[in-house]
């Protein structure tokens, strides 16, 4: 579904990006980690082609990211609010989002509707403008906003951070449904280790802009990853040793 090949970031001297094959197939919760200024933004940034790949490529279902518009029908996002539009309520910004996803009315509030629970009372018929919600409700909009058109992937950076533990737990099983039961193909970063590790079967680790590890996703993972981020990897591994 999505291929990645000899892909490079840089600004001037500084390469900040560099993965020379990456495949994500189809229907795969794929999760992305790493320290601050590892690269995660930065590779979901290519890949929704908001900025251009120094060398290289990435291609979704075929189609060249950086040279052709065709694959943002199926693809939908939510990294941060600037993807919102802060002046619309809502309800005004679903709506949008439905029209320009070939959705009416009636199709976007089918879908919403299923979304009560997760929003907690707190996002529809508030008469407030996105602009004017808490971080956390305005990542719920943004969330929901990208689940509109039935994407078959949708790219969601720092998902769990701002929300409270019950909406992290809907999260969770939103994401897990998307992938197994509907196909979807879910890319999600996150520092919260326990949380990538509970919705994604395959965990890949960025260090300074490359890959340093590519995992599936079993019981051995969440510490595997712990013991890689705390430093204690390698003196474990001397010690088996």
């Amino acid at each position: 579904m999505i291929r990645t090949y000899n892909l490079s970031k840089a600004y001037g001297t500084s390469t900040v990006l560099k993965i020379d094959n990456l495949d994500i197939p189809k229907g795969q919760s794929f999760g992305l980690v790493g320290n601050n200024g590892a690269g995660k933004t930065t590779y979901f940034s290519l890949l929704l082609d908001l900025i251009k790949p120094t060398t290289g490529s990435i291609k979704n279902n075929g189609i060249l990211v950086h040279e052709s518009e065709d694959w943002k029908p199926f693809t939908s996002a939510f990294i941060d609010e600037s993807f919102l539009i802060g002046y619309l309520t809502p309800e005004e910004y679903f709506y949008f989002i439905g029209d320009l996803r070939g959705q009416n009315k009636a199709d976007v509030d089918g879908l919403i509707s299923q979304f009560e629970d997760f929003f907690h009372g707190e996002i529809l018929g508030q008469k407030k403008y996105l602009r004017d919600l808490s971080k956390g409700n305005q990542k719920k909009a943004g969330i929901v906003a990208a689940l509109i058109g039935n994407p078959e992937v949708i790219i969601l950076d720092e998902p769990f951070a701002n929300l409270d533990p019950t909406t992290q737990i809907r999260l969770k099983s939103i994401i897990k449904d998307l992938a197994e039961k509907k196909g979807v193909t879910v890319l999600v970063s996150s520092h919260d280790l326990m949380h990538v590790t509970d919705v994604c079967e395959r965990i890949v680790v960025l260090e300074k802009g490359t890959v340093v590890k590519d995992l599936a996703t079993n019981e051995a993972t969440l510490k595997e990853l712990e013991l890689h981020f705390s430093g204690s990897e390698s003196t474990s591994s001397l010690q088996d040793n």
